[in-house]
């Protein structure tokens, strides 16, 4: 009991501190780096270790920090992290309802939640994943047996043998964890039609369409992406929902944090036609700020989900009354998500989401305006969601040199460690893009990404 005594006093610690804290100092990979050595032959005892452990906090990111805005990552929510210490503590397999019947009945409550808060309709089916990755699996693997079916073949049992290659359409946007789940469902990465109509990858609905009509009745899979992750746009998805229906495609909607839009009127971008895909998705640990690892998918036809993950053994419940979820994703031994998602959702509430999300949509427009009005910066896309586009653009550097620049000062960036914000590549340019999605950030926080890159490119400018 003791290590776990410490181990409470190192987390009070760690959050007493985060809102202020670097969220990299110069000791945090150093450190990283030292953890290690041989196993030992003989073990220093739990006390020990996790001394050690926490003598090495400063290694720890403070990535659930208010100043982290690299890639698009939440925190924890109080409820969603204490939850979450129980869901470890408790060390259920969220499998059925004979392993984990709490696991398994709060999982069931936390679909049923998240289905009401983004207006997705009650008859769907869902899944709890470690993920986005995972959830795009979930959904497109209920996608490539939806089109076997249609070939009149049980994919999952018998096969790709003498089946035609899949066609997955989707605009220039489709993100590296949707074609990640297509490989590893053995549809390939490069399987997948991007029709782009720019640099930056927005949708040609007329070259889709023409793809469409070339298939003359064959089913094909559609992604639609709800949040592209450098500049927040939407593809149309209520226009390729039409495509989808007039053409017998299947539409997966890919909205790791873009589906948090259809709880609120206040965002730029609506989410219209979402609720018209077959297989739609999520991430908790970003705009839901529940701890990593979490995730969602929901499908319109569950049977879909079943038949694509189903196990067998003498010794295995049958499913009845209750979900089996370990018959419905990919993972049988599942840690039981349920518990901080349904905390999470019960503390705070659909007015406690739209309020924070309403507020995140604010303060990227301060940025955004704090961008507009800096001599020195250039904003590249409308932050229409949670993230702004801009580059350090200084006068009298020429063009053909403002890439080399930029990634010279986004190196300098994450080494300084007072936010922490990443570059990308948009409309072929280098670029930051800072991503608000952590329930902590303030004004202050976002005002520092600007005050901060304008002055670590004039330093840069200065040492070149």
């Amino acid at each position: 009991m003791e290590a776990l005594r410490l181990a409470l006093r190192e987390a009070e610690a760690y959050l007493a501190t985060i809102d202020t804290d670097r969220v990299a100092g110069t000791s945090t990979f150093r450190t990283a780096e030292a953890m290690g050595g041989a196993l030992p032959e003989h073990g220093v005892g739990a006390l020990a270790a996790i001394r050690e452990l926490a003598a090495a906090h400063p290694a720890a990111l403070r990535s659930s920090g208010p100043r982290f805005f690299h890639w698009v990552v939440g925190g924890g929510t109080p409820a969603a992290l204490a939850a979450d210490w129980l869901a470890s503590t408790y060390d259920q397999n969220a499998f059925a309802w004979e392993s984990s019947p709490l696991g398994t009945r709060l999982e069931e409550i936390a679909i049923d939640w998240l289905k009401d808060l983004f207006a997705l309709p009650p008859a769907w089916g869902g899944v709890l994943t470690t993920g986005a990755t995972m959830a795009n699996f979930t959904g497109l693997a209920a996608g490539r047996r939806w089109w076997a079916e249609r070939h009149g073949v049980d994919v999952d049992s018998h096969g790709f043998s003498g089946l035609p290659p899949v066609p997955v359409f989707s605009s220039g946007c489709i993100h590296a964890s949707a074609t990640k789940a297509l490989a590893m469902l053995g549809v390939g990465r490069d399987s997948v039609r991007r029709f782009a109509q720019d640099a930056v990858g927005r949708l040609d609905l007329a070259a889709l369409e023409a793809a469409l009509r070339e298939l003359r009745g064959a089913p094909a899979i559609l992604v639609a992406n709800a949040g592209e992750v450098n500049a927040g746009d939407f593809d149309p998805i209520d226009a390729m929902a039409d495509l989808a229906a007039t053409y017998g495609a299947w539409l997966h909607v890919d909205g790791a944090f873009g589906l948090f839009v259809r709880i609120t009127p206040a965002a730029v971008e609506p989410g219209d036609g979402i609720e018209r895909a077959d297989s739609v998705i999520s991430d908790g640990h970003k705009w839901l700020n529940v701890p990593y690892d979490s995730g969602f998918a929901f499908v319109r036809d569950p049977r879909l989900l079943a038949g694509a993950f189903a196990l067998s053994g003498a010794y295995l419940p049958v499913p009845g009354e209750h979900a089996s979820f370990g018959y419905l994703g990919p993972e049988a031994s599942r840690r039981a998500r349920g518990l901080a998602v349904w905390a999470t959702l019960r503390a705070y509430g659909r007015e406690g989401y739209r309020s924070m999300v309403e507020r995140h949509l604010g303060l990227a427009r301060r940025l955004a305006i704090r961008v507009d009005d800096a001599p020195d910066l250039e904003r590249l896309a409308d932050a229409r969601l949670n993230i702004v586009c801009f580059r350090f653009r200084p006068t009298g550097v020429a063009e053909a040199d403002l890439d080399a620049l930029n990634t010279r000062i986004g190196k300098a960036l994450l080494e300084d460690g007072r936010v922490y914000v990443g570059t990308t590549r948009y409309g072929g340019r280098v670029a930051f893009r800072p991503a608000i999605v952590n329930w902590r950030t303030t004004e202050a926080d976002v005002d520092l990404i600007a005050d901060v890159i304008r002055e670590l490119g004039a330093r840069v400018l200065v040492a070149a």
